[in-house]
Formats: C-alpha cells, structure tokens, sequence
C-alpha cells in the first residue's frame, strides 16, 4: 500500500477531494517523519510545526464548509530565503540569524493564498551561493541517497526534503543553477522559470538580474502544481512581467495516449556540453535518455552555443559584482547581527559583517568589489555585460534549429562532503546551467537513472516562457519511465 508520504500532489490532490484521508492526516504523518530522519538529513532550519498542524485543521474545516481549491491543505516548505511573515528567514547566514520578517514574499503569498500549507523553512547555501550547501550557517545538508554526500546548492535543502518524501513539493531559487544542480544531486525534478516570470518581492537578493524562484516535485506535474499558483505579474517587482499565465496542470492533463508522443519535437543537443570535464558514467546515462527521447518521437539535431568555460567566467564577474552590490545593506545598524561592543562606526560595519557573513560569500563580496571598482569596471565588468549579450544572442540563433536544449545538468553526480574542492572546481559544477540565468531562459532538471547508484539528471532548456513546453516534454518522458519515482533506501 502506498504511504503519505509517497504520493504526488496530484495524488494528494485526489484523496483529499474523495476524503480518503484529511489534511491533519497528512501534516501529522509527514511531521513525524520529519522529527524521525532529518536529524541525518538537516534539511529543515526551521520547523513551523505547531503553525502547520492549525492550517491542517482549518484547511478540512473550510473544505468541510465548501471550499473548493484543489490544493486547499496540500503540505509544501519555503527555501529560507523568501520572507515568510513571524518566522525566522535566515538566507543560511550568521548575519540574519535572528530576523524574523514582518512581512510574506509574494510567492509565499501567492502559495498560501492556494491553499498550501507550509511546514518550515528549508536549509541552503549562505545566501545563495554554493553548489553543495555546506556554506550554510545552520550546517551541511546531507543526500538521502548517500548521507557521506552533499545533496547540491544552493537549494540543497528544498532538494533533499522532496527526495525524502518530508514534503511532496517545495520552493526554490535559481541564480546560476540552484534548484537544477540539487534536483540532479537527489533525483528529483526542478524547474527554473524564465526570468520576469515569477516575483522577486521578498526573496532576498544574491544577484538580482539573475535570481529566479521556481518549484521542486517528484516530477514536472507536482512542479506544475506549485508554480501555477508563484506565476503571474507583481507591481511590487519591477522585472516581473505582464503576461498572461498558464494553467501548466491543465497543459499536461490534456495530453491524447500516442506511442510517438513527441512526434515533431526537436531537441538540440551541442557538443559543448559533452566535451572535457562530463563524467563518463553521466555522459553515458545522460545518453540512453536522449536515445528515450528519440524512442518517443523527438528528433535530436545539433547546434551550436557559447563555450561554457566563457559562460562561466562571464558568470563569475557578474554574480559577485551584484552580490556585493546587493549584501551592502546587511551592516548591523538595521537589522541581523550586530557584532559585541563597537568602538565606533566603522568598527561596528567590519566586525558586523566580518563575524557575521561566512568564507564563501566574503570571497563572492571581494571579487564583485573588485570588478567594479574604479579602474577595473570597464575592462572587466562591462565586458562582461557585452558578453553577456552574445551568450543570449547565441541561444536565441540555436533556438531557430531546435525547440528545447538538452544537456547534463551537472558534470558530476554527487560529491562528497568535506571533499575540500578548491573554490574553481566547485564552480564548475555549474558550467551547464549558468548560461540560462545569464539569457533569462526557462530550464527543467529532471532524474534519467543512475550512476554507481546516485541520481543522475538531465536538463531541458527552452525559449522565453516555454515552461509549458518543458514540463510537458518532461512529463510524457515521466509517463514513460520510472526513475522519478525511485527513492533512496534511508528514507523509503
């Protein structure tokens, strides 16, 4: 018999419209085995239980009473970076570890106004940079599958929790790959949206032209779920777009039964994604799901696109130059940590932000300063920003050949804890994945097998807000397969 904890959202969805169970039920069941495994996991640095068990309560009140949202009283969690009013929202850093926001971020808003109900905030990377969240304040998050193993950044958190089954679904964020690298670390499923598409209000900022909220599911059709209700325009953020929404739920239920059902659906592969650095056993299990693809009706054709090493260097300039512009406001006067007994001014900034930011996100502060300091800005900076242009450009003349991208995710499968990678070589964990941030592109992780037993995954990119398109050629691949549905043997 299926557990609690193993259905989908659309499963959920299901049962609690035929009452074959309740909404406490399931917060009860899922709570529990929260308080049961994740002391091996640390995913949770907040549980918000006692909250999670009254909205259970109220949410079978008001179904009882005719409330007819589908989602009303599904379980979900935040990454602890978008503000959640009364609950501490600590980015993963030293320096918010004791801010409680007065305030929701609209996808919070958005999210709870469907009727979801949050369980806590999710552990990750110190405001958002790192690829393995083990420069989290509130300590390392571990993989389910291999717990000696980090489960990805900076949405490592969000990641693990769904591969455990401690939640169906949860948010994330995505500035140069952080819910894609983890949904391919723990074999689950994340969807970048394209920039403009869901509301930067109240998600704190790493680089703000770059950073993207989007969903983590079992598979595209809970990422669905969770995105239709994140999707839509802002006034409250200026680069949230003013376009109509989809109902990607109904997109992917109105799919006829086909045994080609990608019949006309080219997918663009490019050698530079293949070439040196790609583990051999992810380039091989990268491969036998094109050749799925194919099997499905897809036609795979290449193309070509900016060499990620560029992508990436472009990337690194960029990023940490918005960072630093943007960590300026975390100084010990307003809010967040304040450092023990200032001498004066300038005391109270260095210390605050010396004792209160941790090694990798000073290291980020420093070399964005640097490449905007006087001096620098035009050789290195703007260049960057031309570059930037060019990689768009490239993607943009790719896409008159192709409709969707496909690439490994990651070069890697999961690497260990405490590996002391150099700063470099973590970075390059993200060299197929930051190329979509710098163009705006939507972009979907989902898990195509294994390699020496842990999750391997696959990346679909597509145009300028084509999210519909990417859940539903993820999804008919799901309908196909089963390695969304795997789960690691720790917390079966």
């Amino acid at each position: 018999m299926t557990q609690l904890h193993e259905l989908s959202v659309d499963a959920i969805v299901k049962g609690l419209a035929n009452k074959d169970f309740s909404s406490v039920d399931i917060a009860t069941h899922l709570l529990s085995r929260i308080e049961k495994l994740d002391g091996q996991i640390n995913s949770f640095i907040t549980k918000d239980f006692d909250n999670a068990l009254k909205h259970a309560e109220l949410a079978d009140k008001l179904r009882a009473e005719g409330d007819t949202r589908p989602l009303l009283g599904v379980p979900m969690a935040h990454k602890d970076n978008l503000c959640t009013q009364g609950v501490l929202t600590s980015a993963g850093s030293k320096i918010l570890s004791n801010f409680v926001s007065p305030y929701n971020a609209t996808v919070v808003e958005n999210i709870a106004n469907a009727g979801f109900i949050s369980l806590g905030k999710l552990n990750m990377d110190e405001f958002a940079m790192g690829s393995d969240n083990e420069s989290s304040y509130f300590g390392a998050v571990h993989n389910p599958w291999d717990t000696a193993r980090v489960p990805g950044g900076s949405s490592g958190g969000s990641a693990a929790a769904v591969a455990s089954g401690f939640i169906p679904v949860a948010t994330g964020s995505d500035t140069g790959g952080s819910i894609r690298q983890p949904a391919s670390f723990c074999g689950i499923t994340g969807i970048k949206p394209t920039y403009g598409r869901v509301s930067r209000y109240g998600m704190i900022a790493y680089a703000s032209s770059l950073d993207q909220a989007g969903t983590f599911g079992k598979s595209a059709l809970d990422c669905a779920y969770l995105l239709n209700p994140m999707a839509g325009r802002d006034v409250k953020d200026s680069t949230s777009i003013n376009r109509p929404t989809e109902d990607y739920v109904a997109q992917l239920n109105v799919m006829t039964p086909s045994d080609k059902p990608l019949q006309g659906l080219r997918i663009g592969i490019a050698k530079a994604y293949f070439g040196e650095g790609l583990a051999d056993d992810v380039a091989t299990t990268v491969k036998a799901a094109l050749a799925k693809y194919e099997e499905l009706g897809a036609t795979i054709v290449e193309v070509d696109i900016t060499d990620p090493k560029i992508t990436l260097a472009t990337y690194y300039l960029l990023a940490p130059a918005e960072a630093s512009s943007n960590l300026s406001r975390f100084d010990g006067v307003r809010f967040g940590y304040r450092c023990e007994d200032p001498k004066d001014l300038i005391d109270l900034y260095t210390r605050s932000r010396s004792e209160g930011f941790g090694t990798e996100v000073q290291r980020r502060i420093i070399m964005g300063t640097y490449a905007l300091s006087a001096g620098y800005f035009d050789a290195y900076y703007i260049k960057a920003q031309k570059v930037r242009r060019i990689i768009t450009n490239d993607f943009a003349k790719a896409f008159e050949s192709c409709d969707i991208i496909a690439s490994p995710t990651a070069p890697t499968t999961a690497y260990r804890l405490g590996e002391n990678l150099d700063p470099a070589s973590i970075y390059l964990g993200d060299v197929y994945t930051i190329g979509v941030n710098l163009a705006g592109l939507p972009a979907l992780s989902h898990p195509v097998g294994q390699a020496n037993g842990l999750p391997v995954g696959l990346q679909l990119i597509g145009k300028h807000w084509a999210e519909s398109e990417l859940l539903k050629t993820a999804h008919i691949y799901q309908a196909n397969t089963e390695f969304h549905q795997e789960m690691a043997d720790l917390v079966k």
